[in-house]
Protein backbone atom coordinates (compact mmCIF):
# COMPACT_ATOMS: atom_id res chain seq x y z
CA UNK A 1 0.00 0.00 0.00
CA UNK A 2 1.60 2.80 -0.95
CA UNK A 3 0.31 6.75 -0.17
CA UNK A 4 1.72 9.09 -2.71
CA UNK A 5 -0.32 12.35 -2.71
CA UNK A 6 -0.22 12.61 0.67
CA UNK A 7 1.08 15.94 2.35
CA UNK A 8 1.01 14.92 5.93
CA UNK A 9 0.94 11.59 7.67
CA UNK A 10 1.30 11.68 11.78
CA UNK A 11 0.11 10.89 15.00
CA UNK A 12 -1.62 12.96 17.35
CA UNK A 13 -1.21 11.27 21.06
CA UNK A 14 -4.39 12.20 23.39
CA UNK A 15 -3.08 13.68 27.06
CA UNK A 16 -6.44 13.06 28.98
CA UNK A 17 -7.50 16.03 27.37
CA UNK A 18 -6.83 17.51 24.19
CA UNK A 19 -4.64 15.52 20.77
CA UNK A 20 -1.10 16.92 20.75
CA UNK A 21 1.26 16.44 17.71
CA UNK A 22 3.20 13.56 17.93
CA UNK A 23 5.99 12.16 15.45
CA UNK A 24 4.37 13.43 11.62
CA UNK A 25 6.18 13.36 8.15
CA UNK A 26 5.07 16.89 6.23
CA UNK A 27 4.93 20.45 7.46
CA UNK A 28 4.35 21.24 11.01
CA UNK A 29 0.35 21.21 11.44
CA UNK A 30 -1.92 22.04 14.13
CA UNK A 31 -0.14 21.08 17.69
CA UNK A 32 -3.02 21.24 19.77
CA UNK A 33 -6.81 19.88 18.68
CA UNK A 34 -9.58 19.84 21.06
CA UNK A 35 -11.81 16.51 21.42
CA UNK A 36 -14.57 16.80 19.27
CA UNK A 37 -12.94 19.70 16.97
CA UNK A 38 -11.72 19.05 13.46
CA UNK A 39 -11.80 16.04 11.68
CA UNK A 40 -8.96 14.53 14.54
CA UNK A 41 -11.11 15.62 17.21
CA UNK A 42 -14.14 14.53 15.71
CA UNK A 43 -12.50 10.87 15.11
CA UNK A 44 -10.77 10.83 18.71
CA UNK A 45 -14.48 11.49 20.34
CA UNK A 46 -16.54 9.23 18.38
CA UNK A 47 -13.65 6.67 18.42
CA UNK A 48 -14.33 5.83 14.53
CA UNK A 49 -12.48 6.08 11.58
CA UNK A 50 -13.85 9.77 9.33
CA UNK A 51 -12.67 9.81 6.14
CA UNK A 52 -13.51 13.24 4.43
CA UNK A 53 -13.57 13.37 0.82
CA UNK A 54 -13.02 17.32 0.33
CA UNK A 55 -11.80 18.98 3.13
CA UNK A 56 -13.23 22.33 1.47
CA UNK A 57 -16.56 21.15 2.09
CA UNK A 58 -16.32 19.46 5.56
CA UNK A 59 -18.17 21.51 8.44
CA UNK A 60 -16.04 20.80 10.91
CA UNK A 61 -12.71 20.60 9.29
CA UNK A 62 -9.68 22.99 11.02
CA UNK A 63 -7.13 23.79 7.94
CA UNK A 64 -3.47 23.17 9.31
CA UNK A 65 -2.13 23.15 5.66
CA UNK A 66 -3.66 24.60 2.55
CA UNK A 67 -2.11 21.70 0.61
CA UNK A 68 -4.83 19.24 2.19
CA UNK A 69 -7.56 18.49 0.19
CA UNK A 70 -8.86 15.15 1.44
CA UNK A 71 -8.26 13.67 4.90
CA UNK A 72 -8.39 10.24 6.90
CA UNK A 73 -8.57 9.25 10.48
CA UNK A 74 -8.58 6.64 12.56
CA UNK A 75 -8.38 6.14 16.08
CA UNK A 76 -6.12 4.77 18.35
CA UNK A 77 -7.89 2.99 20.94
CA UNK A 78 -5.97 -0.04 23.70
CA UNK A 79 -7.96 -1.32 26.47
CA UNK A 80 -11.10 1.03 25.72
CA UNK A 81 -8.72 4.26 26.37
CA UNK A 82 -8.11 6.54 23.88
CA UNK A 83 -4.14 6.90 23.01
CA UNK A 84 -4.75 8.84 20.08
CA UNK A 85 -5.20 9.07 16.34
CA UNK A 86 -3.50 8.12 12.94
CA UNK A 87 -3.99 11.12 10.79
CA UNK A 88 -2.81 11.27 6.30
CA UNK A 89 -4.08 14.44 4.25
CA UNK A 90 -3.81 13.94 0.76
CA UNK A 91 -3.36 16.96 -2.10
CA UNK A 92 -6.20 15.08 -4.05
CA UNK A 93 -9.97 15.12 -3.10
CA UNK A 94 -11.55 11.59 -2.87
CA UNK A 95 -8.17 9.68 -2.33
CA UNK A 96 -9.04 7.58 0.32
CA UNK A 97 -11.16 4.95 0.30
CA UNK A 98 -12.84 2.02 2.23
CA UNK A 99 -9.60 0.20 1.31
CA UNK A 100 -7.61 2.49 2.89
CA UNK A 101 -9.81 2.34 6.46
CA UNK A 102 -9.48 -1.11 6.00
CA UNK A 103 -5.40 -1.34 5.98
CA UNK A 104 -4.99 1.87 8.32
CA UNK A 105 -7.29 0.34 11.30
CA UNK A 106 -5.36 -2.93 10.72
CA UNK A 107 -1.88 -1.20 10.79
CA UNK A 108 -3.50 1.09 13.91
CA UNK A 109 -4.74 -2.41 15.29
CA UNK A 110 -0.61 -3.85 15.09
CA UNK A 111 1.08 -1.05 16.06
CA UNK A 112 -0.87 -0.65 19.25
CA UNK A 113 -1.02 -4.57 19.94
CA UNK A 114 2.59 -4.79 19.49
CA UNK A 115 3.74 -1.45 21.51
CA UNK A 116 3.72 -0.34 25.24
CA UNK A 117 2.22 3.04 25.22
CA UNK A 118 3.55 4.99 28.63
CA UNK A 119 3.28 8.31 27.80
CA UNK A 120 5.07 9.80 30.54
CA UNK A 121 4.56 13.02 29.50
CA UNK A 122 1.21 13.14 30.30
CA UNK A 123 1.47 11.18 33.29
CA UNK A 124 -0.49 8.15 32.01
CA UNK A 125 -0.13 4.78 30.99
CA UNK A 126 -1.58 2.97 28.07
Amino acid sequence: MTLPNSVFTGFYLFDGQELLLGPFQGGVSCVHIALGKGVCGEAAANQETIIVADVTKHANYISCDSAAMSEIVVPMVKNNQLVGVLDLDSRLTDDYDAIDQEYLEKFVAVLLEKSYWNLDMFGVEK
